[in-house]
């Protein structure tokens, strides 16, 4: 009886073992986690980055990129959302991780990893709202990101040279543009982008060269210069070219 009993105690505790949830803890430190945003949007002449006038120390008074610390039950994705919709009243954008930042110093306050994810967007389509623990929250222009808080500007300079990378075989540039738009007006898209000019005939030929652009019947109408034909980027082109893996070069 005794042996069943010890059986039947040793089966119960093995299922318990299995069925209840274990609890780890360790004893070294647990670094916290931020989620910072870099937008850049396109006002139809200059390339600017989405910042918010800290309210509150470390760096009050200071422009920072947006950003918050990461919650317990939300994923990376979910806080950068939350980020920018409590912070600037932006919601429903294609956001793509960049790069993590963890330098031990970068925050005053505590030991502190950045985990931040990059956005493009088009100025107009969204009003920006301050969040209550914001002073401001505006485009500023590149010029103007001289002495972010904390480590930002060492974040916004990683974000400008993946897109200025990615910007000469991808066609990112076109999430900044309408729907339809000129060769000129793409043109300086893309020197905003890279900070520099370009030879008009070449980018012309080589963009059209790619076959991604739809010339449209319509031109550009009340202008003091020679109207210019509107394009449209097709996306279908696009899809079949990377499919076949042809490598694009757009300058």
């Amino acid at each position: 009886m005794d042996t069943i009993f010890k059986i039947r105690y040793l089966c119960v505790s093995i299922t318990l073992r299995f069925m209840t949830p274990q609890v780890f803890t360790y004893s070294y430190p647990h670094p916290a986690v931020t989620v910072d945003c870099i937008i850049f949007g396109f006002d139809g002449q200059t390339l600017r980055v989405l910042l918010i006038q800290r309210a509150i120390e470390p760096f009050a008074q200071s422009w920072a990129l947006p950003g918050a610390f990461l919650l317990e039950n939300e994923s990376l994705e979910e806080c950068a959302s939350r980020v920018l919709q409590k912070e600037c009243n932006i919601s429903g954008v294609y956001l793509e991780q960049l790069f993590t930042f963890g330098e031990p110093a970068r925050d005053p306050r505590e030991r502190v990893l950045s985990i931040a994810y990059l956005g493009l967007i088009k100025t107009s389509d969204f009003e920006l709202i301050a969040g209550n623990n914001e002073l401001r929250v505006a485009w500023k222009d590149l010029s103007e990101t001289t002495n972010l808080a904390f480590d930002h500007n060492q974040i916004l300079q990683t974000a400008l040279t993946r897109i200025r990378g990615k910007i000469k075989y991808q066609p990112i540039g076109f999430e900044l543009l309408d729907s339809k738009f000129t060769i000129p007006q793409l043109q300086q898209l893309y020197e905003a982008i890279l900070g520099k000019n370009l030879d008009r005939r070449n980018f012309r030929k080589k963009l059209l060269s790619t076959k991604l652009l739809r010339q449209l019947s319509e031109k550009q109408q009340n202008v003091a210069h020679k109207a210019a034909y509107f394009y449209e980027f097709d996306r279908d082109q696009y899809l079949q070219l990377m499919q076949d893996g042809i490598y694009l070069e757009l300058v």
